[in-house]
């Protein structure tokens, strides 16, 4: 349970749009969106801003800055949601848990081991980035738009993963059935909700 009362869909025309859209999404109501129930306006204009953001990055790129993100503020639900994702698209079990503990030795080139370890650095404390951690991101071609994606990625996972960890909310029991190695891997902070 999150600390604070969700709202069931009776509450507002907005709300109960939010909750129907998820539905159709997911096949259930995720927790992350009934957190937002009281002010679905922000899940909105959050949902576009990320929006935005990605259409800049391929999903692997953009999957990855995430999972390093997530990891490093000790995130299970968005290590969770993305590492589902990586999963579906892009990694095997065992290879997304390499991810995930050990990026120098997972299979992922060197550039993506920079951003990875770049997108951790902006989460655990932007002011440290120097101008030498920015040459380190162009040493692998990346573009100052690229750089600006990355940022901006890292730093939008801080507003949600934040959010959802502050109001107690739990990754949804579907995770449950991810493969127990990897689960372990992932859940790095709160533990997945208990209930169906």
């Amino acid at each position: 349970m999150p600390f604070i009362d969700t709202p069931d869909a009776s509450v507002s025309e907005q709300t109960a749009k939010l909750y129907a859209d998820a539905e159709a999404s997911y096949g259930y109501v995720p927790n992350m969106v009934k957190a937002f129930g009281h002010r679905p306006d922000v899940m909105e204009n959050w949902s576009a801003l990320l929006s935005s953001i990605k259409a800049g990055m391929d999903l692997r790129r953009y999957e990855l800055v995430t999972m390093a993100a997530a990891k490093e503020m000790k995130s299970s639900y968005c290590l969770l949601a993305h590492g589902s994702v990586l999963l579906r698209d892009i990694f095997t079990a065992e290879a997304l848990r390499q991810v995930v503990d050990d990026p120098d030795a997972a299979t992922i080139d060197e550039a993506e081991r920079t951003i990875m370890r770049f997108a951790a650095k902006v989460v655990r404390d932007a002011s440290s980035i120097t101008i030498a951690d920015v040459d380190e991101l162009r040493l692998h071609g990346l573009s100052d738009a690229e750089i600006f994606d990355i940022v901006t990625a890292a730093t939008v996972r801080c507003f949600f993963s934040k959010t959802l960890d502050a109001l107690g909310v739990l990754a949804d029991s579907a995770y449950e059935k991810l493969d127990p190695d990897l689960k372990t891997a992932l859940v790095v902070g709160h533990p997945i909700d208990g209930t169906a």
